[in-house]
């Protein structure tokens, strides 16, 4: 029994069968940088405080360096019988300084060590991501300049609906993925506590620093109450849902692109080197990249409703079910991380069919609300305009022609006020240049819009 850190009470040997099933170091072998990092800071209090002598101070974190090396250079051996990277890592410590590595745990349970490499695992995972979706915010911005002469339609219930410039279209996704990243940064707060001192569940009668612990590991605070953070997963299930509202806004955006690249569509050819082709179809060209984006936002969403699950109904303080949290945020996180690694070079790589979009820009009265607005503005009641335009958008779609088409005794018949000024605000392009109103595609408003992304990206600066 003198494998097992806990074995001290027991007569028998742990089955084997058991072992397997229980084992978690498969999995939370990635927290082995976290774990030393905490052990290290741990220490170093434990040496302040008068319950390790400097000498063994430094023997402790000369080993758990050279332990980090050999996990890092992948000279590590990996057993079952230890369980979790937080045995592997105290038991290696031990073989190699002996009883002073067995002076770590001083003062901490697995309870609150695993509380705490989580924490900081996920904190290093909230600024990965969002760095990701900074690098996405930019190829969006980045295509800007360039499109900015290209109307593309809106639409609302999949039907045309009115005109909007294209970087109009690239900064609405830059303006989901913000508040993404301030959900991120509004996560990160939560997940910045320290919870490494609560011990087991009620603390420790040592006197031990969790200010110290907390400096030296940069958390923010110190977690309050003992019971509470040991068996604490919101900030795990916080960062999930995250994870998942970010899966679902790459879900909808490569949705429309996917939509945007067929023939009936024809806006958008993805570049060649983020798609595949077919094993008996020869002419196909598949986005296959945007289709996996769209589908992997299931496993995401999966991963947290299994977390959601997993916490409730669990009794105070700490449960062996909390292991299962890991897999499916890890999951999580590796899906999420790809998925924005591929989609910031597809969007910088995509190519606007401009021709295709212009020739059929007319079709789907697009300027009709603009119309409407015109005659709100001659003095006329708005669901009279509405109305009178819906009449002139009946008469042009039976005889197969654009509003800008009908003559003007049409417009005179609906009302004897209109003249020669109504075909100013006809066509997309007049439509899109009559926009005025704060957040909307009118051209001096997207370009103010594409300066600010681009000072709040530093775009400009490399």
């Amino acid at each position: 029994m003198a494998e097992k850190a806990w074995g001290g009470v027991f007569d028998e040997a742990t089955d084997r069968r058991v072992e397997q099933f229980t084992e978690s170091v498969s999995f939370d072998r990635r927290l082995y940088a976290h774990d030393i990092r905490g052990s290290i800071a741990h220490a170093q209090m434990l040496c302040k405080v008068g319950l390790l002598s400097q000498g063994e101070c430094q023997q402790i974190e000369q080993g758990l360096t050279d332990i980090q090396r050999e996990i890092e250079e992948d000279r590590f051996q990996f057993r079952i019988e230890l369980e979790d990277i937080h045995m592997h890592i105290e038991r290696a410590l031990i073989e190699r300084i002996g009883d002073v590595g067995r002076k770590l745990h001083t003062g901490r349970s697995r309870n609150d060590q695993v509380s705490t490499d989580m924490r900081l695992w996920v904190r290093d995972a909230v600024d990965q991501i969002d760095g990701a979706l900074r690098d996405l915010q930019t190829a969006f911005v980045g295509r800007c300049d360039a499109d900015f002469d290209v109307i593309l339609p809106g639409y609302t219930h999949m039907q045309r609906a009115q005109p909007v410039l294209a970087p109009h279209y690239w900064l609405a996704y830059c303006e989901k993925y913000e508040r993404d990243r301030q959900r991120l940064a509004d996560c990160r707060r939560r997940v910045n506590v320290l919870s490494l001192g609560a011990a087991a569940l009620a603390g420790t009668s040592l006197p031990i620093d969790r200010e110290d612990v907390a400096r030296r590991l940069e958390f923010e605070s110190v977690a309050r109450n003992s019971l509470d953070v040991s068996s604490d997963r919101d900030f795990v299930v916080e960062f999930a849902f995250v994870l998942a509202l970010i899966a679902e806004h790459l879900s909808t955006w490569a949705e429309e692109w996917i939509l945007w690249s067929t023939t009936e569509f024809n806006f958008l050819r993805p570049p060649q080197t983020f798609c595949t082709g077919s094993s008996i179809m020869p002419q196909k060209v598949n986005p296959d990249v945007l289709e996996l984006i769209r589908g992997k936002c299931a496993r995401v969403l999966g991963n947290l409703n299994a977390l959601l699950v997993l916490i409730k109904g669990l009794p105070l303080a700490y449960n062996r079910d909390l292991q299962e949290d890991k897999q499916p945020l890890f999951d999580s996180y590796d899906t999420v991380l790809a998925s924005l690694q591929l989609a910031a070079p597809l969007v910088a790589g995509a190519e606007l069919q401009r021709q295709a979009i212009a020739d059929r820009l007319d079709r789907g009265y697009l300027d009709a609300t603009t119309f409407m607005e015109y005659l709100i503005g001659r003095g006329i009641p708005q669901r009279t305009a509405h109305s009178l335009v819906g009449q002139l958008v009946n008469k042009a779609m039976k005889q197969g022609v654009r509003l800008a088409d009908l003559p003007l005794d049409d417009y005179r018949q609906a009302d004897a006020s209109l003249d020669e000024t109504v075909y100013d605000v006809l066509g997309a392009e007049r439509a899109v240049a009559a926009m005025k109103s704060y957040g909307s595609t009118a051209p001096d408003q997207v370009r103010r819009q594409i300066e600010d992304w681009k000072e709040r990206l530093s775009v400009n600066r490399q």
